[in-house]
């Protein structure tokens, strides 16, 4: 990727949580790794009365993690300035316009703009609008739009919002980000499958029986409740991040390894997903809620306890399914996948089930030959990072009994400090005009019509939701639903030891 690009970063809610958590900390490792030399600047806005020096301070306090001494630190903030500004009064954006222009002199920017959006998605339209209404996009350089989740909360809404960005904005020019697309392993999953005459050989329904992908997290909504009655766990991770990954594992492959290729076989893909009647998503989608439960002697207060959680609430914390895809290589194929929680511990794990073997012949009891265990390729997504594939081997010792083994790669500690992380992958990738690893409106609209005859359902089923106990791995009915095909999770670290 080039490192010489100049540009102006203009953060729409440059006060707030993610900005401080993850954007200035990203920057600052693009500038401090050399990919942000000299020319660039950033310019932060939210309502808040901030002068540039208390600016400084907020940005300088989110670099605390970061070993390089404050001359370098200042050096990387004394780029960053503040624009008190209301979103919504034209007046503010010619101020802020006039900045943009005089800092594209200072430091030889090129009029290259990046427009990200981290504050709260109503006003995403407002600011498109009166970017282009006020004339903010300039003639010569670039201008990119970085969006972040949710975008939309239906099709329908998000259609909406889809209209109203590209009034100013070409799709080309939208980055709809999904940090997951930024996670190191999430991105190997096409180095492995496209990369590997072994995997791309068998990686169809002829070889693999099923696909797990847990997204489990041991926490619960925290300071969150209050957007999380809103959305819920179908929301707020399978419409992105599992779709996203389910994207990945299952597309064709493209003609090249690009923004236009990959995003147009990802959408064919979600466009073959099988659609579900009422019947079929309540037979093959589960939901639930983490209950009051008793931890170690300390009771943990359930998802209706929890602060602006409303205590008859039906909002699910939990979410398992099987999305079946209507294509030569996948029909037949489970797709299982589940997120939550207050689980027994936060992993990302994704699981490729091989078909068993038709008859073990090694069996003692010749009566009893039944399949031996299948073959199963894991991806660590997070905490740890690597993969593995379990296979079939022989004990040590007399006799030809058989036993797992593990053929293991993990990324060490030093790998791992190394790599980049998401927003630091993602925003640099958007420097470079790089849309791979950004969701299209076409790959979106296919995801929200899926999620939402699932939604339409459950909104209109007011049943009791059912409930699981905090450090389970959710509730029966998740594991009931692999049981009917005569499988089983993978990763369930209550049961076995990984």
């Amino acid at each position: 990727m080039r490192s010489d690009l100049a540009a102006l970063f203009i953060i729409f809610g440059g006060s707030g949580d993610l900005a401080q958590r993850k954007l200035y900390p990203a920057l600052f490792n693009l500038y401090r790794k050399g990919y942000l030399k000299e020319s660039f600047a950033v310019i932060g806005t939210a309502r808040r009365p901030w002068t540039d020096e208390h600016y400084h301070e907020i940005v300088m306090a989110s670099l605390e993690g970061f070993e390089e001494d404050d001359e370098t630190k200042q050096t990387f903030t004394s780029h960053l300035y503040y624009q008190s500004h209301d979103v919504t009064d034209a007046e503010h954006y010619e101020t802020l316009k006039a900045l943009a222009a005089k800092l594209d002199d200072k430091y030889q920017l090129n009029q290259n703009r990046i427009y990200y959006m981290a504050m709260s998605p109503r006003y995403f339209g407002t600011i498109a609008s009166h970017l282009g209404s006020e004339a903010l996009l300039t003639a010569d350089g670039f201008n990119r739009l970085i969006i972040e989740k949710p975008f939309g909360r239906d099709y329908e809404s998000a259609k909406a919002l889809n209209q109203e960005l590209t009034q100013t904005f070409d799709e080309n020019q939208i980055y709809r980000i999904d940090h997951y697309l930024g996670k190191e392993m999430i991105q190997n999953i096409v180095a492995l499958r496209f990369g590997n005459g072994l995997l791309s050989g068998v990686w169809n329904n002829q070889f693999i029986d099923n696909v797990q992908i847990t997204l489990a997290e041991s926490v619960g909504v925290e300071e969150r409740a209050g957007y999380y009655e809103t959305s819920g766990a179908l929301r707020d991770m399978l419409q992105n991040h599992i779709m996203q990954v389910i994207g990945m594992l299952a597309m064709e492959v493209p003609v090249n390894f690009s923004a236009e290729d990959v995003q147009r076989e990802k959408t064919r893909l979600f466009r073959s997903i099988q659609p579900y009647s009422p019947a079929e998503i309540k037979q093959n989608f589960v939901r639930a809620q983490y209950a009051e439960t008793t931890v170690d002697g300390e009771n943990k207060p359930g998802y209706r306890q929890e602060t602006n959680v409303a205590p008859d609430s039906q909002t699910e914390t939990f979410v398992a399914g099987k999305v079946m895809i209507d294509n030569e290589r996948w029909c037949g194929v489970p797709f299982y996948v589940r997120t939550g929680k207050r689980l027994a511990r936060k992993e990302t794990q994704i699981n490729i089930v091989f078909k068993k073997t038709g008859v073990n012949i090694f069996a003692d009891d010749k009566s009893d030959r039944s399949a031996m265990a299948p073959d199963v390729l894991t991806i660590y997504v997070e905490p740890e990072q690597g993969f593995s594939l379990t296979i079939n081997g022989k004990e040590v010792g007399q006799g030809f009994s058989l036993k797992p083994d593990q053929l293991n790669y993990q990324y060490d500690k030093q790998m791992l400090a190394d790599s980049p992380e998401a927003y630091e992958r993602l925003i640099l990738e958007a420097l470079n005009g790089d849309g791979t690893n950004f969701t299209h409106w076409h790959e979106l609209a296919a995801s929200w019509q899926f999620v939402d005859a699932i939604r339409q359902v459950w909104d209109a089923d007011q049943t009791p939701l059912p409930t699981y106990s905090i450090g389970s791995m959710g509730p029966k009915e998740a594991t009931d639903l692999l049981a009917s095909t005569d499988a089983k999770w993978i990763f369930d670290p209550t049961q076995t030891k990984k």
